[in-house]
């Protein structure tokens, strides 16, 4: 006898059809709000002179690591102008900030409200699973179907495939802090608020830095897939590069997106150990 397949797609599919239309104006206002948010970003960036913004990202590089990943911010950089990928740099650099700013608004109070309960820990871990381990390119359709072709459904699909990490950390760092303290805080009378950002917030720091800094990798990991849908940056000229069969091309390209990572990956690394 032959099992009937079960219609899942057309399930999924009848579901989104009626978010389309049940949602539509609630997804034109997150739209506009990234597309204005994004734009920000853009025009500051643009704004500030090539060498002037290369200084100033040396220096914090300097600042909050040590002179050889300041020296290799300075060059790094230089040398994405001299290539003439600098304006896509700077598309590229304003996705994955917003990505990350919307990853960390969003990540850090669900870790913290995971870190409260074992029951939402429980419903959520399953759901955080299931983020990390479906193939990016699938967030991809339902983003264009709710928000059409450009840089929001880019951005969107990274916040969904990057935001993990810092949710999980954020609830690993707080529950990994020392019992007796918390039994402290208790013992003196503390409120949940007072315990949770005098005590357990300060001393999971660590943690949740180290959860953004995964977030900011898996962000711009997602520039060349983003790049599919419309994002502008360097994933669309390494797409370019790969539809045309342009080798130097996408080298360049895909040097400039190596170099960038490793600048936000040492700064990101960096900035909780010098406020330690």
């Amino acid at each position: 006898m032959e099992i009937p397949k079960i219609p899942l797609a057309e399930w999924v599919e009848s579901f989104v059809s009626y978010m389309q239309d049940a949602f539509e104006p609630v997804f034109d206002t997150i739209a506009n709000g990234i597309g204005g948010f994004v734009d920000f970003f853009v025009m500051i960036l643009n704004v500030i002179p090539a060498l002037i913004l290369i200084l100033v990202l040396a220096g914090i590089a300097f600042w909050v690591s040590r002179w050889t990943i300041g020296l290799f911010t300075f060059l790094g950089l230089a040398l994405i102008y001299n290539l003439g990928y600098w304006e896509p740099m700077l598309d590229t650099l304003a996705l994955v900030i917003t990505s990350v700013i919307i990853s960390i608004l969003i990540g850090v109070p669900i870790g913290i409200w995971m870190s409260q309960s074992n029951r939402v820990q429980a419903v959520l871990t399953p759901i955080l699973d299931f983020m990390q381990t479906m193939p990016a390119f699938v967030y991809l359709i339902p983003s264009i179907l709710f928000f059409g072709i450009g840089l929001v459904p880019g951005i969107i699909s990274s916040v969904i495939f990057a935001m993990p990490p810092t949710i999980r950390l954020t609830n690993l760092g707080i529950r990994q802090v020392p019992k007796d303290l918390v039994e402290a805080a208790d013992a003196f009378g503390s409120t949940t608020g007072q315990k949770l950002f005098k005590v357990q917030l300060p001393l999971a720091t660590s943690t949740i830095f180290a959860g953004i800094n995964q977030s900011i990798m898996l962000s711009l990991s997602m520039v060349v897939i983003a790049s599919l849908v419309g994002a502008p940056g360097l994933g669309s000229d390494v797409y370019r590069a790969v539809t045309q069969i342009k080798v130097g091309v996408g080298f360049e390209a895909g040097l400039s997106i190596v170099i960038l990572a490793i600048i936000l990956d040492r700064i990101s690394q960096n900035i909780n150990r010098k406020n330690n």
